[in-house]
């Protein structure tokens, strides 16, 4: 009888000692279901292209844009003196195919074909002389002129509105409205065309050659002028 109470207390002590592991294990369990590791979501390396500044190794090479062409690999420095500029004008950010690329602003959105069709300014009519004579095109638009409004989107010119002035049509095309470093927003007013790059709007009168028309305000705001 004796022996028969010393295995009824072992085996008593056995079935508690397990049911104090099982419930230990459930806790443990349960304090780390919400960890980020457990549910599946595996660590990575995030990188931010919004970043207006990314500290970049100056001796590691990465893929170069000039003109919008890959000129294939190279440093921060080889790729500003390939476009002419200096280190500092350079934008850094993500190209077409996921690559880590440089280029100056807006380089790595190549430029559209310009629309094959636009309304005419409208400035107001100039008689012509009598005599003929040469008058150099200016490239400045007349005061108060007026032109249609386009805005390039999936692979297309879009027509935002008709009679507008350029500032007019700045506004209604990128007031409110930010770029990411090495993004562009492309536009056309009458043969101008616009391009939205971080923190300004740049007109080409050819298509090609950009230079800054005005810079975006506080919140990426731009007022007609």
């Amino acid at each position: 009888m004796k022996g028969n109470k010393n295995w009824q207390f072992i085996a008593i002590g056995a079935v508690v000692a397990i049911l104090a592991a099982v419930g230990v294990g459930l806790m443990l369990n349960r304090g780390h279901k919400d960890d980020p590791k457990m549910n599946g979501e595996l660590p990575s390396l995030k990188y931010d292209v919004s970043d207006p500044t990314p500290q970049m190794d100056p001796k590691k090479p990465l893929r170069c844009y000039v003109n919008g062409a890959d000129v294939g690999e190279l440093t921060v420095a080889e790729c500003a003196q390939k476009n002419g500029i200096a280190q500092g004008q350079l934008d850094v950010g993500v190209d077409d195919q996921g690559n880590i690329a440089a280029a100056p602003t807006g380089s790595l959105v190549p430029v559209p074909a310009a629309p094959t069709q636009t309304a005419p300014t409208t400035p107001t009519p100039v008689t012509p002389p009598a005599t003929p004579t040469v008058v150099e095109t200016p490239t400045a638009p007349v005061a108060g002129a007026t032109a249609t409004c386009l805005r390039f989107n999936s692979g297309s010119w879009n027509r935002e509105a008709d009679n507008l002035t350029l500032g007019e049509c700045v506004e209604q095309l990128y007031d409110g409205r930010c770029m990411s470093p090495g993004k562009a927003s492309y536009g056309s007013w009458g043969k101008k065309t616009l391009r939205l790059v971080p923190n300004r709007v740049e007109v080409s009168d050819d298509n090609t050659n950009f230079r800054t028309l005005v810079d975006q305000g506080k919140g990426c705001s731009v007022k007609a002028q």
